[in-house]
């Protein structure tokens, strides 16, 4: 079966959004692993990090409201790597 035009460009798009979902979730991963290997979270802002983990929930629960499988996926990720930064810093004063 032939796809229309229309369900090609949206498969394209969510393609899209989910390579750029994976690009910005996975930059998170070698700062947890640092600071989960090191414990040194000292230059680590926690405000910038309280602020961005609230942002990433709040984004995370807007995916689940309008079922944009992008949008869930790359916030569930992106959440605990945030987490897990945020409660390394709140452990590791």
């Amino acid at each position: 079966m032939f796809l229309k035009l229309s369900d090609k460009i949206m498969d394209m798009f969510t393609i899209i959004g989910l390579v750029a979902a994976t690009c910005t979730t996975i930059s998170f991963l070698p700062q947890a692993v640092q600071v989960i290997k090191t414990k040194q979270t000292k230059d680590l802002s926690f405000g910038m990090y309280l602020i961005f983990t609230t942002g990433v929930f709040l984004w995370f629960v807007y995916g689940i409201l309008v079922k944009d499988f992008p949008v869930i996926i790359a916030n569930a990720f992106t959440l605990i790597f945030a987490s897990t930064i945020l409660f390394m810093k709140i452990k590791y004063k």
